[in-house]
């Protein structure tokens, strides 16, 4: 299960950041996951308690924004948005391969 590697990691940044800006405790860490990173947020959800234990992070809350791909019809200029890699464009009926999605990113810390 990679997912618990990334919760490590998350924890990891988020406490680096943290200690760095004089913070004795972290109490929520945002972060974007794309549809397509490939990341399952049960799995992920139920690692962070774990890999906060210990840590400066323990008890605080894991906030998930979680982000759509994008597609675009070469054939037709149709956008869309998606969770799969391969798409059909809902306009001609053309395979669309999604863009973006993939991002996996702390984006915010709370600290006291």
């Amino acid at each position: 299960m990679h997912e618990m590697s990334i919760a490590m990691n998350i924890v990891d940044i988020a406490v680096q950041t943290a200690r760095q800006n004089g913070a004795k405790k972290i109490n929520a860490i945002t972060v974007e996951i794309g549809a397509l990173a490939g990341v399952v947020p049960e799995a992920l959800e139920f690692c962070f308690e774990a890999a906060t234990r210990d840590t400066m992070a323990q008890g605080s809350k894991l906030e998930v924004i979680y982000l759509k791909a994008e597609a675009e019809c070469s054939e037709c200029g149709a956008k869309f948005e998606t969770d799969q890699f391969l798409n059909i464009c809902p306009k001609c009926g053309q395979q669309v391969f999604a863009r973006g999605g993939k991002q996996l990113q702390v984006k915010s810390i709370n600290v006291d």
